[in-house]
């Protein structure tokens, strides 16, 4: 066998080898979990999605995806989280507040990067905002409330006081209620707050503040945001401004909502899986805040609930829902 020859079978075989590097390099497992389905956590799913397509971890590449959804059910997070501990995947994904806390339960091995949850540090997901040294990264919906209640006088200027409809088991809504208990006379408001453990819940609550409220202003709370039309329609029918954190819940009937681009959130979460799948340990990434806030307005609904919204405002909004 000449020269030639030996090289040539060098080369082919460093070619199939570093073929062979690259598959088992894409055949990584990403298992995906979320409390519950509804607009805002579904298109934190899709960004995850996006990102590590847009990495190059694709199904056709090897890549094995599987998502789960709670049903709302904090029992079957739990039973999710055992699953999906023992497939053994490389990065499991936690979307919303309860998912991620059962997860984190679950394994302190596996890596875990947890989405649109509010307050991290409250949630006992990580020991603070810093590399947290452990298993578990991720990426905060976390809003600057300040700018929340500049938005309900925006819209109602006489209000004085303001309901809010939340599950107290729910630790990322008990946070936001405390902040706005704190928040709120600041700027000569009071809250009044109603409690709905349940999504079926949710009507009941938001009607026990008909007459009680000048305005309901909704965090990212998953029950509620679950069960949204059932808040329009009390709204609606007893002429209260809602106003929402999370924009898609404009289209579904607030009259306004300053938040985060969810989809924008889920590529942020995905583009952490990608570094971990590259090799980097979560235990050295901070977790992470979302920086960009859109406003969404519609029109529409504040005519049904009793308010005209200003032009000024209107013109500031990223989109119109008409």
């Amino acid at each position: 066998m000449n020269l030639s020859s030996v090289l040539r079978q060098l080369a082919t075989a460093s070619a199939l080898a570093s073929l062979m590097l690259a598959a088992s390099a894409q055949a990584q497992s990403v298992a995906v979990t979320s409390i519950v389905e509804h607009p805002a956590l579904d298109s934190v799913k899709e960004g995850v999605h996006q990102a590590l397509k847009e990495a190059g971890y694709t199904e056709a590449k090897g890549l094995k995806w599987q998502y789960q959804t709670a049903q709302g059910n904090t029992a079957i997070a739990a039973q999710i989280a055992r699953k999906f501990v023992g497939d053994h995947p490389d990065v499991i994904v936690a979307i919303a507040t309860p998912s991620a806390q059962a997860v984190v339960a679950a394994t302190k091995s596996i890596p875990v990067v947890y989405s649109a949850v509010t307050d991290p540090v409250a949630a006992q997901l990580v020991p603070s905002w810093e590399a947290s040294g452990t298993n578990v990264t991720g990426v905060s919906d976390a809003l600057a409330l300040e700018k929340q209640v500049e938005l309900i006088r925006q819209i109602v200027p006489d209000a004085k006081k303001v309901g809010m409809v939340y599950n107290p088991g729910e630790a990322n809504s008990v946070v936001v209620v405390k902040q706005m208990r704190e928040l709120l006379p600041q700027s000569g408001m009071t809250l009044v707050e109603a409690s709905a453990a349940r999504t079926v819940d949710v009507g009941a609550a938001a009607r026990s503040l008909v007459g009680k409220v000048d305005a309901i202003y909704t965090s990212t709370d998953n029950n509620v945001v679950s069960a949204f039309e059932s808040l329009v329609k009390v709204a609606d029918s007893a002429k209260i401004p809602l106003i929402a954190s999370d924009t898609d819940s404009v289209k579904r009937g607030a009259i306004a909502a300053l938040g985060v681009n969810y989809h924008d959130l889920g590529l942020q979460t995905g583009q952490l899986v990608v570094r971990i799948l590259k090799g980097e340990k979560p235990g050295d990434m901070a977790s992470e805040t979302s920086s960009r806030v859109e406003l969404f307005v519609n029109p529409a609904a504040a005519e049904k609930q009793g308010v005209t919204l200003s032009e000024d405002l209107i013109k500031t909004a990223a989109q119109v829902i008409q």
